[in-house]
């Protein structure tokens, strides 16, 4: 059973969590719907035309939960691959509901919690860098450490809980994914990166998969879940117009279009717009087809090779 779209593309979009929680925005509920609404009613216009899984950031929103909980006193905090799944639930309701609601009352939306295996001997295990939830003053952040066995770092004057970032291995559920888009279903999937799970031996021999207090990155999830449902394009939607060389700086300057070779010389922030590029990059590389990196308001023009950075496998 087909879409009924057979001339449109397959797309993923992702949508950065900082573009649904801006930077400059209290973090409220008011503030976040107003962001999908706006969101929603591009990706609604873009829906009809294509067959589309949407992904999406959740560090406002996952980092927000984490100084709620820890406010609270009773009760020890709920581990990190449990909060991520309570944003993915959230952000994926607030998207489905308004999507559903511009959309055909005969189009399917759907909202998958997505687990995504990542190795337990990754590397990042050892250098955690991805700081989530409160800052601490010095006296109880020692004692936070060694209760916790968190690892923490300097935060101005305080301290706070960093955590691995593993790179993905495995999108767990992408055969539903796919089972999904082919009765036309529009897919959100894999926020945040996706829930982290990682083997675990046990005492019988079989492993049993676990989940970790890690983040994986949602650009990268993005681009491996891209390569393996063969998108025809993978479109990462931010908070800013575009990639941009020597940002914050007098000679900053956005990219037009590029190929990756010309990406693989320039150095992005690690935190922010570096895993954006090797995501896009990496996407490209696989599958000799374009990414784009842009604006969240401006996803239609993204699309349409309009704005934003073009990134295909030969020069523009």
């Amino acid at each position: 059973m087909g879409s009924g779209r057979d001339t449109g593309m397959r797309l993923v979009v992702a949508l950065g969590g900082n573009a649904l929680l801006r930077r400059e925005q209290p973090l409220t509920a008011e503030n976040q719907l107003a962001n999908i609404r706006r969101a929603a009613a591009q990706l609604a216009r873009v829906a009809q035309q294509h067959d589309l899984v949407l992904t999406h950031g959740n560090g406002p929103q996952v980092g927000l939960l984490a100084l709620q909980a820890a406010a609270y006193k009773p009760v020890d905090a709920y581990p990190l691959d449990v909060l991520g799944a309570q944003t993915d639930g959230m952000i994926g309701y607030l998207l489905e509901q308004e999507l559903a609601n511009l959309l055909p009352a005969s189009r399917v939306v759907a909202t998958l919690i997505t687990r995504v295996e990542v190795d337990a001997h990754d590397p990042a295990f050892e250098h955690p860098t991805k700081p989530i939830g409160p800052v601490y003053g010095p006296a109880e952040a020692e004692q936070v450490a060694a209760a916790k066995d968190w690892r923490l770092v300097a935060d101005g004057a305080g301290w706070r809980r960093v955590v691995a970032s593993p790179q993905p291995q495995r999108v767990l559920g992408l055969q539903a994914i796919r089972w999904l888009l082919e009765r036309g279903a529009l897919v959100i999937a894999a926020g945040g990166g996706g829930i982290p799970v990682a083997r675990t031996p046990t005492a019988h021999g079989a492993d049993t998969l676990q989940g970790v207090a890690a983040v994986i990155d949602k650009d990268l999830c993005s681009g491996l879940l891209a390569r393996e449902l063969q998108a025809d394009v993978l479109v990462i939607a931010t908070d800013v117009a575009a990639v941009f060389v020597d940002w914050g700086l007098p000679t900053q300057r956005a990219l037009g279009h590029v190929t990756p070779a010309q990406l693989a010389g320039m150095a992005f922030a690690a935190g922010s717009m570096g895993p954006k590029v090797e995501a896009a990059r990496a996407f490209v590389q696989a599958t000799g087809r374009r990414a784009v990196i842009g604006s969240l308001d401006q996803i239609e023009q993204l699309l349409a090779g309009q704005a934003g950075t073009q990134i295909g496998p030969r020069a523009a």
